[in-house]
């Protein structure tokens, strides 16, 4: 997957109206608005913020799982014992290997591993059980990734599952057994293709580069209207390796293909990576208005606080592994994710509205490692316990917690806790123009009563209420631990005090 994504954001000069892309504004503070506006022709497919059923299942979901499988499985980020960890940026981007440690004609070994896959454990409905039991409500599955290798029988290259010894569409299978589970099918495409002679990073010059690209284009087209052709079951589209000079100057063309996928399967969701405007906006176009249906940048990364969404939807992909996409035989040497963390991600991204997605590397015969295994079985464990807080819980409008992270339906409030007080009293911070403040509570897990008291401190010039929430000392947990609080009337208002004199 990309490294790093490419910000932008647009500046207006005056007179000049020339532009600027603000580096790495998107996902590093508030969305920049320009100072003006221009007139785009390739701006906006779907309307922003879509109330219709798809849109409203991808901000239930609450949980995804991403599944990075393919040729890149066999070598697992290593051949014959050297490690490609100082020669490639991640696992499955071992093709690009290069370096002192790169074994001697590379790339041609790679793209000859075809020959040897043959997953014999693979079982899509294991895998989708997996899933189900952990709680994934999605699942993005990789059809297809940069070394251009496709899982699925396709028509359009010969460079397929067909042509290996398993000979079985696995997209196939992985969209039936997930669709039967009832989990919701996402389809990751790479556009990027390292071993396609007619892709070209660069912008086509000459006539013979445009005829070529124009092919490759054309290939794109046909892969894409395929998948949906033959699986009108997915939900929609996760879009990768659209950061080139090539793909962006072709801005008309996938305009027009982002409508054929749209008219072919109604209601798809499809992410801010796809396309850009005709200046060369991305995720955004140069108006600041979302491009697709929900933003894609936040991979491997959130967003600081809830306002620098603007109200979007979103979905955060994260790594067990620092960066570990595809299957990595070895895990050593490098900090891997517990269930613990995943789980306060997880909360922080539903605080703001978002989906969080953890990633899963199966190997080359179709296991998930027993790290990835223990992750699902812990995880699924927990939500059971926390699903109101997870599935139905939005973004809250009190003050942050240092507790932890709060979600809020209707006048319920969820507060998970994380850093538990030693004192055990958990003390709620209500600012004094809220009409409702927390009048009962208890333990989500359990239904345990929680005794709930006002804490008038009486700080000068405090815009807040408190109220304490005691939590018994009997009550043991490994995990973090969510508050069921109920919203009311308050029963009685907070004196007026003197302000200090100073």
């Amino acid at each position: 997957m990309k490294q790093y994504i490419k910000k932008i954001g647009f500046m207006f000069f005056s007179g000049l109206m020339a532009f600027t892309p603000f580096t790495n504004a998107q996902w590093t503070g508030p969305k920049k608005k320009p100072d003006s506006l221009r007139t785009i022709q390739y701006g906006p497919i779907t309307p922003a913020h879509r109330t219709d059923a798809a849109m409203q299942a991808f901000r239930n979901y609450g949980l995804g799982q991403f599944i990075h499988w393919g040729l890149y499985a066999i070598p697992g980020n290593e051949w014959k014992g050297v490690s490609a960890r100082g020669g490639a940026a991640a696992s499955e981007w071992i093709r690009s290997w290069g370096g002192p440690t790169a074994p001697k004609d590379w790339k041609n070994i790679y793209d000859n591993l075809y020959k040897q896959f043959d997953p014999k454990d693979f079982d899509a409905k294991r895998w989708a059980k997996q899933a189900k039991d952990m709680g994934a409500r999605y699942v993005i599955f990789t059809t297809k990734h940069h070394d251009g290798f496709a899982l699925w029988p396709t028509k359009y290259s010969d460079y397929n599952i067909s042509k290996t010894p398993y000979k079985k569409d696995i997209v196939k299978q992985v969209v039936d057994a997930y669709s039967a589970a009832g989990i919701d099918v996402y389809l990751y495409f790479s556009v990027l293709e390292w071993n396609n002679p007619d892709y070209m990073g660069s912008v086509p010059k000459t006539d013979e580069e445009k005829k070529r690209f124009d092919r490759f284009l054309q290939y794109t087209r046909n892969q894409l209207l395929e998948l949906a052709t033959n699986y009108p079951k997915i939900k929609g589209f996760w879009f990768d390796g659209t950061w080139d000079g090539s793909w962006k100057n072709a801005y008309a063309f996938t305009y027009k293909l982002e409508k054929e996928l749209r008219d072919k399967i109604p209601g798809l969701v499809i992410g801010s990576r796809f396309r850009n405007d005709e200046f060369g906006a991305r995720h955004f176009d140069s108006n600041g208005r979302l491009l697709g249906d929900y933003e894609q940048g936040w991979e491997r990364k959130m967003p600081g606080s809830f306002e620098w969404l603007d109200g979007n939807d979103w979905d955060c992909v994260m790594t067990i592994p620092p960066n570990g996409w595809g299957y990595m035989k070895d895990w050593s040497g490098i900090y891997t994710k517990t269930t613990d963390d995943l789980l306060e991600m997880l909360m922080r991204s539903r605080s703001m509205n978002g989906n969080f997605v953890i990633n899963f590397g199966p190997d080359g015969d179709g296991n998930m490692r027993p790290e990835e295994d223990r992750i699902a079985a812990e995880t699924g464990a927990w939500i059971k316990n926390n699903a109101a807080a997870v599935y139905e819980g939005r973004h809250a409008d009190f003050p942050a917690s240092s507790y932890g992270y709060f979600t809020q339906k209707d006048s319920t409030l969820y507060l998970t806790v994380f850093n538990r007080p030693v004192n055990n009293i958990v003390r709620i911070a209500v600012p004094k123009s809220f009409k409702q403040v927390p009048v009962a509570a208890s333990l989500l897990q359990n239904g345990g009563h929680l005794e709930v008291k006002p804490a008038d401190i009486g700080l000068d010039l405090d815009r807040n209420t408190y109220y304490d929430i005691l939590v018994p000392a009997s009550f043991q947990t490994e995990r973090a631990f969510v508050i069921s609080i109920q919203l009311g009337a308050s029963a009685k208002k907070a004196g007026k005090l003197m302000d200090a004199k100073m």
